[in-house]
């Protein structure tokens, strides 16, 4: 499959801190790729070396098969970006920050403004300057500047900060279309990582500076942990009764039973019978799922490798 966005041991350097090292991203065309990290760990250099803004120190990075330079320009006539805090003229409207945007951009077309108001919900503060915005409307208003000229590869770094919930259920609705039924490749950043986790079909994991994973988010949920919580009148004779059985449990900060034993998540209905025979029938009995968020901290631990 042609990759739409790839890296390759892209790298950065300020002096004697390495910000980037050695970053190879592979990124299909289609792909709504979730690239997370803590602040500080390279996503916004990543990206800013991505789109020409900054010179790598090594390493190079293509879109659309093309090498990222400074000569290279015709590649930004088919990607859309929005990069930390987005700017707008502040005495301008949304209307005329769009209106100027989509003379910058050579679209022909006037009827794109209304368009992509409508589609960010910017229509009803057309007037509005922008320095009168709210911070989510400002967000809306950047994403609008880099969905106008309808681009093939959309970039954005930390997209639904400052919405409201109902907000970013609509960008996350927005970037489904565009991804699934226009076929646009989006690249991601965010510190929701329950967001990335409901919209990513790839997820990069980077952390003091370096890619420690890449996976597909169908493959993810075969990696999150899972456990068995139980309750009951006596968790301290129920854990001995249950470890003695076979089934490895121990009871955690708040005096509730857990464990990992394959067999007793994957039919915790033997171990109500079993518990209910000893005597210490459970009052509670759930199957939790770590999320992506465990998951990541997970990882960090262990950089990379998959621990416990």
């Amino acid at each position: 499959m042609l990759q739409a966005i790839q890296t390759n041991r892209l790298s950065k350097s300020y002096k004697d801190f390495q910000a980037v090292k050695d970053v190879s991203l592979s990124i299909n065309k289609g792909e709504i790729y979730g690239f997370i990290g803590l602040n500080g760990a390279g996503k916004t250099t990543t990206i800013r070396m991505l789109l020409g803004m900054i010179r790598p120190t090594y390493g190079n990075c293509y879109i659309n098969g093309e090498k990222v330079n400074h000569k290279n320009r015709s590649i930004w006539e088919k990607v859309g970006y929005m990069v930390e805090t987005p700017y707008s003229y502040p005495e301008l409207s949304v209307e005329e920050n769009l209106e100027i945007y989509r003379r910058l951009r050579l679209i022909s077309n006037p009827q794109v403004i209304s368009q992509v108001m409508n589609q960010l919900n910017l229509a009803q503060f057309s007037r509005k300057k922008a320095k009168d915005l709210s911070l989510g409307n400002a967000q809306r208003l950047g994403i609008a500047k880099a969905i106008l000229h309808s681009p093939e590869i959309l970039i954005l770094d930390e997209p639904v900060n400052g919405l409201d919930p109902a907000g970013i259920v609509e960008i996350r609705e927005l970037l489904r279309d565009l991804a699934f039924n226009k076929g646009v490749t989006i690249l991601i950043s965010s510190h929701l990582l329950s967001e990335v986790a409901k919209i990513a079909t790839k997820i990069g994991i980077i952390h003091e500076g370096q890619l420690i994973q890449e996976i597909e988010s169908i493959e993810l949920n075969k990696l999150l942990n899972q456990r068995l919580i139980i309750d009951s009148l006596d968790n301290k004779s129920a854990v001995s009764k249950l470890s003695l059985a076979g089934y490895t449990s121990q009871l955690n900060e708040n005096g509730i039973i857990e464990t990992y034993n394959k067999k007793a998540i994957q039919h915790p209905e033997e171990i109500s019978r079993f518990l209910v025979y000893k005597g210490f029938p459970p009052t509670k009995l759930i199957v939790e799922e770590e999320d992506l968020e465990s998951y990541f901290l997970r990882i960090i631990r262990g950089k990379g490798e998959v621990v416990q």
